[in-house]
């Protein structure tokens, strides 16, 4: 698990160099690990608006380039707002503890130089169960229900889901697994909840919050609100270093008013946590946003640190 409180102690600055062709100038960028641990595979995100006037064509054409040995790292760019321009170049090198290490923005590489990698953040819509959306990397996988599992639910049509919480599968492999599971379950008389050697899923959500799902909560009257199953989904970015999408969810009522949500999750390689960034609006004051880490049949072990915003199971 990455420390979430370490995350401020890699510092990044960056360097506009002069090159031998003024029009195209050269970036490098510096990468601090002010920890005294070794940080491997930290992501570093470069914002296209902090190089100047780049445009999207000349931002996507860059790669990362470690100055002292010369290799080239994996690197992926975003458009994070989906306004159709580039914003941001992901890549994620490795420090040892107290070191700094300079990258080059470089362009006109030979692809013969390029590291290759099997291994890659994914997520999709899985229109084929029930309106599932499902993300991993190489370590995790999670899901969250869509408008047919609710629908199914309200028919009282069998298979259907109606949660907005979110499941959790675990792998055993660093490779994608999301389409191979759903087909050896939905194609093939296996299932993702049985483990032949890669994982399996045996989360189980329900009504629950699964794992970070979030709700309104009612002091009053003790009760917790929560969203139905999202009813809209666009993806984002999926790549080699991170996948990202947004999830929407209809109106509902609390006793706040009628609330309405929307998530934008991200997942990064090696990371064992997905990023939510929850926005809600309501009609009236909120008491309180909760998020849900649900236990099942209340075996495990809490931890808290409320005074840095964390909490784990």
């Amino acid at each position: 698990m990455k420390n979430l409180n370490s995350i401020s102690l890699l510092l990044i600055s960056m360097l506009l160099l002069p090159g031998c062709n003024k029009d195209k100038p050269q970036y490098r960028i510096s990468v601090t690990n002010g920890l005294q641990v070794p940080r491997k595979g930290e992501t570093v995100s470069v914002r296209r608006s902090d190089l100047g006037n780049i445009t999207c064509e000349e931002f996507s054409r860059f790669f990362v380039q470690d100055a002292r040995s010369g290799a080239y790292l994996i690197s992926q760019v975003i458009d994070e707002d989906r306004d159709g321009e580039l914003d941001y170049l992901l890549f994620q090198p490795d420090l040892e503890a107290d070191e700094t290490r300079v990258y080059n923005l470089v362009t006109d590489v030979d692809s013969g130089s390029l590291p290759v990698t099997g291994i890659s953040t994914f997520s999709r819509f899985i229109p084929e169960r029930t309106d599932d959306y499902a993300w991993e990397n190489d370590r995790v996988a999670f899901r969250t229900y869509g408008p047919t599992a609710e629908q199914m639910v309200v028919d009282g049509t069998p298979g259907g889901t109606l949660s907005s919480g979110m499941d959790c599968w675990l792998k055993r492999v660093d490779y994608p697994i999301i389409n191979k599971w759903y087909k050896k379950t939905l194609e093939e008389g296996g299932s993702y909840h049985e483990d032949t050697g890669e994982g399996l899923d045996d989360f189980h959500v329900g009504a629950s919050r699964g794992c970070g799902g979030v709700g309104v909560w009612s002091a009053e009257e003790q009760k917790l609100y929560t969203s139905r199953n999202f009813t809209r989904w666009e993806t984002i970015a999926t790549g080699p270093i991170r996948t990202q999408f947004s999830l929407t969810y209809a109106p509902w009522s609390t006793p706040f008013g009628m609330m309405e949500e929307t998530k934008i999750i991200s997942l990064d390689l090696g990371s064992n946590l997905s990023r939510f960034e929850v926005r809600v609006s309501a009609d009236g004051p909120v008491e309180e946003i909760s998020v849900g880490l649900t236990q099942h049949e209340k075996d495990g072990t809490n931890h808290a640190d409320q005074d840095n915003g964390w909490f784990s199971y």
